[in-house]
């Protein structure tokens, strides 16, 4: 009978590592679709981000818009064409490295709070609007807080990790 006190501890971490699994497979499958190999960024992905997140035709009400909303484009060298191309790069760059660090259960708070922030984002910016809030923004944000609150389980690496530094401290 003393093993089944243990069961709610384990559900709860095999819980935690099912919502890092989710949220990193969502994340991790966007960025690596903006990458053709090693550091090469998908010249495709540039004109997502530059046209169908902010400069979409027509407009989106309350999005954040980087282009001339008169013509629909960008004047060459403007610093909406460069907070575009360097927004798609930076998202290249975390939606690969943030699920990571969620699958491995490294410094899993910090890679769920940057994954909210970038929902919120998305969310504010990019798609303001109820129909994306409830599907997908609510269940990342949802799965993300959660991470937030509760830390990854001890099916991670920020578990090991402690547990060894705390063994460590004992010697």
């Amino acid at each position: 009978m003393d093993t089944l006190r243990h069961i709610p501890s384990l559900l709860q971490d095999l819980l935690l590592l099912a919502h890092r699994l989710l949220l990193s497979h969502v994340f991790l499958n966007s960025g690596l679709s903006k990458w053709d190999g090693w550091l090469d960024f998908d010249e495709s992905k540039l004109t997502l981000f530059k046209y169908e997140f902010f400069c979409p035709d027509p407009p989106r009400q309350g999005a954040l818009q980087l282009c001339e909303p008169e013509t629909l484009t960008y004047v060459q060298d403007s610093l909406g064409l460069r907070i575009a191309e360097a927004m798609a790069y930076l998202a290249g760059v975390v939606e690969v490295t943030l699920p990571i660090l969620l699958i491995i259960g490294l410094l899993s708070r910090s890679a769920a709070a940057g994954l909210l922030g970038m929902t919120v984002f998305i969310q504010v910016a990019v798609y303001p609007s109820w129909d994306h809030f409830i599907n997908p923004a609510a269940w990342w944000m949802g799965v993300a807080a959660t991470l937030l609150l509760y830390g990854p389980g001890r099916l991670s690496g920020d578990y090991m990790l402690s547990r060894l530094f705390k063994k460590q401290g004992q010697l």
